[in-house]
């Protein structure tokens, strides 16, 4: 059984940075996205962005466009999630999925694997 690992959460001032990864357990782990949504309290889970595997095409959630970066690392079989221009609105809990079917990246149910998630605070 894969296990993604994710690192990076915290606790940042509205307008600051952070950089969230994860990291699968088995570097021979095969998907076709990879990608993260988020989690606000009394919120459903949003999309926020996915990578496909090979070729590296990546996609955004509308309200984290122009702000956020996803991009991959296949030497470690993470991904990584660069967040600028933090606002308060981006509080959640960040899960980090991997589909390994092919699905539609924005649905959470096309996803196979699920990281414990990691708590992004961020401050106004």
């Amino acid at each position: 059984q894969v296990q993604l690992v994710e690192s990076g959460g915290g606790l940042v001032q509205a307008g600051g940075s952070l950089r969230l990864s994860c990291v699968a357990s088995r570097r021979t782990f095969s998907t076709v996205n990879r990608g993260w949504f988020r989690q606000a309290p009394g919120k459903e889970r949003e999309f926020v962005a996915a990578i496909r595997w090979i070729g590296g095409n990546s996609y955004y959630g509308d309200s984290v466009k122009g702000r956020f970066t996803i991009f991959r690392d296949s030497t470690k079989n993470a991904v990584h999630l660069h967040m600028n221009n933090l606002e308060h609105e981006d509080t959640a809990i960040y899960y980090c999925a991997a589909d390994a079917r092919g699905g539609q990246y924005a649905r959470s149910d096309s996803n196979n694997y699920w990281g414990q998630g990691t708590q992004v605070t961020v401050t106004s």
